[in-house]
């Protein structure tokens, strides 16, 4: 026995002193400058929904094929500062969800708003949760009856998530890693005649950075890994409910480190796809390549984090381009194209109803500052990658983290440039919601000013 252990590599016998060390020791107590605490529960539907993400579905889901979390952490900081995170494995955080949650936890935990992150993973395989019209629905009064109950009990989940995370924060250490993962790729492809075709483009601008924290108590045990990417969860299309690649990477990690809560924060993917695609199987190796990118980076000499918790949270008025008229509302509606029709009739209802059209959007802009170094950046909808890649840029903090589909996903999300080339994210998908047109040309201007100031505001 002894002689086959002098045989082992290096490598592997440093591994094992290694593991040993981990398993035994926990963060030194000067590291300890931290509370947290994470909880997690379970929110697939009960029976079956109608499912978001795809406007030609034709009928609600079909059973589970992997199960859908909701999952929160708490962190405080020495003053007794909190921050409170929520991820779900959900297509989006429609804005009342985000407002009711918000109000309730400020009441009940003493936790404002601009301390309260809610990011969804914006998997395509989850329930959907629009009350006011279900597109294409087989039954319309039914699957928003379902759609409001269901939102009723997510809202009393969250809270109840929060809560108890605030209660089982104990001493900790937060450390900051990252790595890189491959498999997301630019989605939007010339089409040769001046448009732009959903299809990969492996010239396209990409951000394959896989920022990780951890948290870790004094046995040295993991609280919770937060981990995030830039991809759309849409390996998958079929009528089951799953959290797709970012629900089996929790999974996994969650496998491999049974103490911690794994919670993914969906980065800015407006423009970028998971390839290939379309498969269980494929949305298990994506997910596994993701936790693989997440160990890689827990290898890596990690960040300790020090410093007290600065947060700001506003909601500015993104406004639309040039509305439409009422006549051509009347044409629209009339159209061959029955997205568009649909469109049509939507928005002139909202008119008849309003007796005008709003001229903007109440749009969060939230800046989290996690001690000295980290500067975590969230923002609401479907934002494109060109925003992660300037703001990492231009921004000069050691750490620049920057999550979209957060506290409010209401449509995509371009910058100038995706906005001038047009396309499905420049504008096009917006027929396919309530909005009465797509965004002004100065929309990315508004919120990287916004982002600035906010910055200037948590030093």
């Amino acid at each position: 026995m002894k002689a086959t252990t002098l045989l082992l590599p290096a490598a592997l016998l440093l591994a094992a002193v290694v593991t040993s060390v981990s398993q035994t020791s926990g963060p030194a107590a000067a590291a300890l400058v931290w509370k947290a605490g994470a909880a997690s529960a379970k929110i697939t539907p009960d029976g079956p929904m109608w499912m978001a993400g795809y406007a030609a579905r034709t009928k609600p889901s079909e059973g589970v094929e992997l199960d859908l979390f909701a999952k929160a952490l708490v962190v405080q900081d020495a003053m007794g500062a909190k921050f409170a995170l929520v991820t779900l494995d959900l297509i989006g955080v429609p804005r009342n969800v985000r407002l009711a949650v918000a109000e309730r936890v400020r009441k009940e935990l003493g936790i404002d708003a601009a301390h309260l992150t809610l990011n969804a993973s914006h998997t395509h395989s989850g329930p959907e949760l629009r009350t006011t019209s279900v597109h294409g629905a087989d039954d319309p009064a039914r699957r928003e009856e379902e759609a409001a109950g269901y939102t009723n009990k997510l809202q009393d989940t969250i809270v109840r998530l929060i809560t108890e995370a605030a209660a089982k924060a104990r001493p900790a250490a937060l450390d900051y890693c990252s790595a890189r993962c491959g498999f997301a790729m630019n989605r939007r492809t010339p089409d040769g005649k001046g448009g732009w075709n959903n299809f990969p483009n492996p010239a396209g601008p990409v951000d394959h950075t896989v920022p990780v924290l951890k948290l870790s108590g004094a046995d040295g045990k993991e609280i919770a890994l937060v981990f995030g990417y830039s991809c759309h969860c849409t390996t998958l299309g079929h009528q089951k409910f799953s959290g797709d690649y970012a629900g089996y990477a929790q999974q996994y990690l969650q496998e491999a480190h049974p103490s911690a809560v794994a919670m993914f924060m969906n980065g800015c993917s407006g423009d970028q796809n998971p390839y290939p695609r379309r498969t269980m199987e494929l949305a298990q190796t994506h997910g596994r390549s993701l936790a693989t990118a997440v160990e890689a980076a827990l290898t890596t000499n990690m960040k300790p984090l020090t410093g007290s918790i600065r947060a700001a949270f506003r909601e500015i008025p993104l406004a639309y381009d040039k509305l439409p008229t009422r006549e051509e509302l009347l044409a629209e509606k009339e159209s061959k194209d029955k997205y568009a029709a649909a469109h049509g009739a939507r928005v002139l209802a909202k008119l008849d109803a309003d007796g005008k059209l709003a001229p903007d959007y109440p749009y969060p802009v939230q800046v989290v500052r996690l001690g000295n170094d980290l500067t975590w950046i969230t923002l609401g909808g479907e934002v494109v990658v060109d925003y992660s890649l300037r703001l990492k840029k231009e921004i000069k903090d050691p750490i620049v983290w920057v999550s979209g589909y957060s506290n409010d996903v209401m449509a995509y999300i371009p910058s100038l440039r995706v906005w001038t080339e047009g396309g499905y994210e420049g504008g096009g998908a917006m027929r396919y919601g309530t909005h009465p047109t797509r965004w002004s040309e100065k929309t990315e201007a508004h919120i990287l000013s916004t982002v600035f100031a906010l910055r200037k505001e948590v030093d």
